[in-house]
């Protein structure tokens, strides 16, 4: 990985590098479409014709126009690529040295080539780079067969999942994702088993966005991630199947069915999805604690049978004017168990103590579901309106039987303790918005009006089981958590072209926030979190410059300031026991997190992106690892001011007309400064990772790809500090039965270098900690599509639970 990355690193220095050895030549020419109207951003590669290598790469200007630079006399051709066209070739010619040579006007073609009344178009490029996103096409991805949308993340540039399924960005925290431009409102555990019943063949992208603007919510310190679910865009009914096996410590399947139809007035679309398996992982804790040392060994098992259903339909009422309604329900019924073993010594001498053998073992089922109604208005002046109502629902039910039995020497039951609990969940997601855009003067418009209101209800009970067995619920460890929060926003934002050179985006947001977290004890006892309301306003601006100093180079300066709102149950401040020695609680007094945001990012020739960012969190939320007597605990604490500084490059260079491929590398230095109680915490460390992808098309019509990525020693939880860990997967694609069937192999993490390492020594608690997953899998998927391959554009629309989903936990 360092070999690839140093030398994609030399391919951009050289093509950067100007000629002095040689007077320069001069290539130049222009391209438009079929209509012989100027085609702006079309990549223009200069090749050798001998082995169609890339010398140089070039992107159109507003009026068609590209130029190229050469060093010395040579033989050229050149190609013309563009998403929705077909790539074009020019025929081979000479240049002398010094001379100017003028590439006669080409004209590229839409992408349609008719089979038998079907009409195919181009494929995406598998990573696109935009100026305010990043853009995964991961119907683009051999490698993304089979997998999951966590994942698919895990392998996503600049993205990070850890082993506890915490999701940052650039080495941030506090990522926000998004469905379909609906934030889910989820904490970690039940964020990461929706994504985990999400297969890939679901998904038709996921979009990273560091620096939102204020027409988006201000949620996610890190910035947002959008994974848009796919929706045929074509004229009458068509679909698509598609089939998957893995295998990897156990096998595991998924399958699912798209249906279409389209036509001028309506649009009736629907996908149902389902995946089956037992997915295995192990965990390994040796933790020193005072004068003694406990050695934990697990291993976890997580059954799952998840279904999800997507069904909407849009009514085209005239030119101007669009009605739709959408519904998504996922439902997983799981059963989650873990095996442990621990023996504990006495640290000084060795001497062994007792072994714990325990066992956890929860069943639980899942309903996570989301409806919305939909209006939209857009006229040929610029006006656009849209209106959005949502009504969101999550249900979870879970029951957990925990037996401890304690074994001494000759591993004789010295004694047992059963712990039981039931922990019901149900939350209900109400939101209204508006959105308008329309001109105003030379630039465009943007404002809007949501409120949201949330009622979350969360109820923990804990039993232990008698000498003759019988569960006895415990009062002081049972209680009722009720949660309201009602959030009203505002916002404006305005664009700009000031000139050819020069554009701005400015924008304010105004969020006004009230909620109640209510806990009533099953024993009575009135304690200081029984009770905690919250009332407060904050603003968010942001702020985008761009200059586009040359055709060849352009600098984008964004800012903007976000929150992190803590997740409805971690301000439940219940205690729930994993083991006799381990639990975690909840915090009614955790505050939200306030982060702001600068970045400085450099486009060169429209491939190359370099950011430098820079980001200070207020309050930084974490999840933090303590001890009380003999026991560990985790729990969400503000425990710092953090500090982050991150420098990120990434390109896509096309190398030849059958070899592309995309390159990521990052870094970045956290600086925490705190306290976790009375512990003074004051960390600071750097991490650094990459990603690189190669895609190759074979002929006849098979295509491979390699992919992987890197990250290095870094910093989890503010006290955790992980060892380097990365993988790498390969695939291979086949097309046939008149390309509308797409057979694909690939295997993950084929040296097994994924497993994680981490140790943490804070305030008297020494952990060394390691764990594996079924990351090393082989995986086969089957596609088939039928129907009308006719495209047309489809509405591209977000719901209003955007702000609300992420936060159950």
């Amino acid at each position: 990985m360092k070999k690839l990355t140093t030398s994609f690193l030399a391919a951009a220095l050289f093509i950067t590098s100007p000629a002095m050895a040689q007077t320069p030549g001069k290539i130049s020419g222009k391209v438009a479409d079929n209509n012989n109207k100027p085609l702006q951003s079309v990549t223009v590669s200069l090749l050798q014709p001998k082995d169609s290598s890339l010398v140089k790469a070039a992107v159109s200007g507003n009026d068609g126009a590209f130029e190229f630079t050469t060093k010395k006399a040579a033989g050229y051709i050149i190609s013309y690529a563009m998403v929705g066209y077909e790539t074009k070739y020019s025929d081979s010619f000479y240049v002398k040295e010094g001379d100017t040579y003028t590439v006669k006007n080409v004209q590229l073609v839409a992408a349609t080539n008719k089979l038998q009344g079907v009409t195919v178009i181009a494929k995406k490029p598998m990573i696109e780079i935009k100026a305010d996103k990043t853009v995964f096409n991961v119907e683009a991805s051999i490698n993304a067969t089979g997998s999951n949308a966590l994942e698919l993340l895990q392998k996503s540039p600049g993205m990070q999942v850890d082993n506890n399924d915490n999701i940052s960005m650039k080495g941030k925290s506090g990522v926000k994702v998004y469905v379909d431009g609906k934030m889910m409102q989820l904490d970690t555990k039940d964020l990461a088993a929706y994504l985990k019943s999400i297969n890939s063949d679901d998904v038709e992208a996921i979009e990273m966005i560091s620096n939102p603007s204020a027409k988006y919510d201000a949620s996610g310190n890190a910035g947002i991630v959008n994974i848009r679910l796919k929706k045929n865009k074509k004229f009458g009914t068509n679909g698509s199947t598609n089939l998957g096996f893995t295998q990897g410590v156990t096998p595991k399947g998924n399958g699912s069915v798209a249906l279409n139809y389209r036509d001028k007035k309506i649009n009736l679309f629907s996908n149902v999805g389902a995946n089956i398996g037992e997915y295995r992982n192990t965990l390994r804790l040796f933790r020193i604690q005072k004068d003694t040392a406990y050695n934990q060994q697990s291993i976890n098992t997580n059954n799952n049978k998840n279904f999800n259903v997507k069904a909407g339909a849009d009514y085209f009422i005239d030119n101007k004017n669009t009605i739709g309604v959408l519904a998504t329900t996922n439902i997983g019924n799981n059963e989650w168990s873990s095996n442990t073993n621990t023996p504990i010594f006495y640290n000084p001498t060795g001497k062994f103590v007792k072994n714990l053998k325990a066992v956890n073992i929860v069943p639980g089922n899942r309903t996570n579901a989301n409806f919305n109604v939909n209006y939209r208005y857009a006229d040929t002046s610029g006006t656009e309106i849209n209106f959005d109502a949502d009504y969101g629902l999550f249900r979870g039910r879970s029951h957990s039987y925990q037996p401890n039995y304690y074994y001494g020497d000759n591993d004789n039951l010295i004694y047992s303790v059963i712990n039981r609990n039931s922990t019901p969940t149900d939350i209900n997601i109400y939101t209204a918005k508006v959105d308008v855009e329309q001109k105003l003067g030379k630039g465009k418009l943007g404002y809007g009006a949501k409120t949201s209101f949330v009622t979350t209800k969360n109820a923990f009970d804990f039993f232990v089981d008698n000498s003759e067995g019988t569960p006895v619920k415990i009062l002081d460890r049972s209680n009722q958590f009720k949660y309201t929060e009602n959030v009203n926003a505002a916002y404006g934002n305005y664009q700009r072209q000031l000139n050819a050179k020069w554009s701005i985006q400015t924008g304010l947001r105004m969020e006004q926030t009230n909620s109640e977290g209510d806990l009533t004890r099953e024993d009575g006892v009135i304690q200081a979190d029984n009770t905690v309301k919250k009332s407060y306003i904050d603003f968010f601006p942001s702020a985008a410059v761009t200059w586009n100093l040359h055709k060849n180079h352009t600098l984008n300066l964004t800012y903007s300031r976000r929150i992190d709102r803590p997740t409805y149950q971690d301000l439940n401040p219940f205690e729930n026991k994993l083991d006799e020695l381990t639990y975690e609680k909840g915090n009614a007094f955790l505050r939200p997190q306030y982060t702001d945001n600068v970045e400085l990012t450099h486009t060169f020739m429209g491939i190359i992106n370099t950011t430098v960012g820079y980001s200070h969190v207020k309050d930084y939320a974490t999840q933090v690892t303590d001890t009380t007597n003999n026991a560990t605990y985790v729990q969400q604490q503000n425990l710092a001011t953090q500090n982050i500084i991150n420098i990120n490059i990434g390109s896509s260079l096309p190398i030849n007309k059958w070899w592309s491929g995309y390159a990521n590398i990052w870094y970045n230095y956290q600086m925490f400064d705190g306290a976790i109680g009375t512990k003074a915490l004051k960390v600071n460390i750097p991490g650094y990772g990459a990603y690189l992808q190669q895609s190759f098309i074979l002929g006849k019509d098979y295509t491979a790809e390699m992919s992987g990525w890197f990250s290095g020693p870094s910093v989890w939880a503010a006290t955790w500090k992980t060892k380097p860990q990365g993988g790498v997967d390969v695939g291979l694609q086949k097309l046939f039965w008149k390309k509308k069937a797409t057979v694909k192999v690939s295997a993950t993490d084929i040296f097994h270098t994924s497993p994680w390492k981490a140790n943490s020594d804070f305030g008297g608690l020494r952990i060394n900690a390691s764990g594996s997953w079924e990351s090393q899998t082989v995986r086969v998927n089957f596609t088939y599509r039928f129907g009308s391959n006719q495209i047309k554009s489809s509405r591209d629309r977000k719901t209003g639970l955007d702000s609300e989903s992420k936060r159950i936990k």
